[in-house]
Parts: C-alpha cells; sequence; structure tokens
C-alpha cells in the first residue's frame, strides 16, 4: 500500500470536497472486525493503494485509516483501525468507500475516471443532444452509458466506434449514436 499522509483537511475532521465513491462495503468477514467489500475500479485491488478511506451512507461521511487488506476470491477483505468485531463491520454495510479525487493519480492521455464524465452533456454526430451522463456501469462485454434526457434515459456502449471524443474542459462528449436508439 502507498502511504499517504493524511491531509490537513482530514486532520480537521471537514470531509473533503472532492471525494470520488471506489466501491461500497458488502458485509462483515470474520469475528475480528474485518469488512468485505467491492471495488469500483479498473482492478479490484486499486483502492488498497489507499490508506485512508472515507466511508459514506445517506451523505454522511467518516474517515477510517485502513490498517490491513487482502484479495479474497471475487472481492477484497480490510481491517480499519477502530473496527473490532464483526458488529461493528456488519454496521459498515452498506456503506460508500470513497477517496479524494486529488490524492489519485492522473489519467493516462484518452483515459478517464467514471467520476470525471459523470455530468458530462452527450452529443451525437448530427449536433443532437442525447442528454447528460447519469452514471456507468460493466456488462462484461463493454462499460456502459447511461445517458439522461428528463425522464428519458439511454445506455449507450463505451466502446471505441460509439464514442468519438471526450473533452472535459468544456464538458461535452461527441457520440456515433442515434436519438432512435
Amino acid at each position: 500500500m502507498k502511504n499517504l499522509k493524511a491531509s490537513s483537511v482530514e486532520a480537521q475532521g471537514a470531509v473533503p470536497d472532492d471525494l470520488v465513491v471506489m466501491g461500497y462495503i458488502s458485509g462483515a468477514f470474520g469475528i475480528q472486525g474485518w469488512v468485505s467489500l467491492i471495488a469500483d475500479t479498473q482492478y479490484a485491488d486499486s483502492l488498497l493503494d489507499y490508506k485512508t478511506w472515507w466511508l459514506g451512507k445517506n451523505g454522511q461521511w467518516k474517515s477510517y485509516q485502513v490498517a490491513d487488506a487482502h484479495v479474497q476470491p471475487k472481492k477484497l477483505g480490510a481491517k480499519l483501525q477502530g473496527v473490532n468485531d464483526r458488529d461493528a463491520a456488519f454496521a459498515l454495510k452498506g456503506c460508500e468507500i470513497a477517496v479524494p479525487r486529488s490524492e489519485m493519480p492522473e489519467p493516462e492521455e484518452g483515459e478517464y475516471y467514471w467520476a470525471d464524465l459523470i455530468g458530462l452533456a452527450v452529443v451525437n454526430t448530427q449536433g443532437e443532444r442525447l442528454g447528460v451522463i447519469d452514471k456507468l456501469f460493466e456488462t462484461g462485454a463493454n462499460d456502459v452509458i447511461v445517458v439522461k434526457d428528463g425522464d428519458e434515459e439511454r445506455l449507450v456502449p463505451f466502446v471505441g466506434h460509439v464514442v468519438l471524443d471526450v473533452d472535459l474542459d468544456v464538458r461535452v462528449m461527441r457520440v456515433d449514436w442515434g436519438l432512435d436508439f
């Protein structure tokens, strides 16, 4: 794991304003306070690169130091400081796990964090506005972008021949996708 210094924001107890959700606590593991978690990252163990996690539910966030962690088949296990028994671990079930965006490495050219795509306007090659990116998810075959326009929702495959351009500066994604899909 990387040894990341606690930021002055964490030292003051304030919640960072740039949190990016990277997974969630799926339950308790064992009797000594370990939690099971599902990482929503390209590589499951990427979450283990961060020494401090922010756990949140219903908009309430609290920081936890990661004391120990390991990769299990299909999920991860972690021991958080101050979580010392199964009941305390189980109480965290359903909490989202986030880290400050400012602590994440910059993506390579042509790569994007999903969190950076949320809220981008989506426009097709005909100049028609499809809506705004609401969320993304994996299907196994390819990732999918959920684009919302009012009450209407479109699913757009996040693949190279469909997603033509992403401009984070102007907050627009250009796609080869019709309004009728």
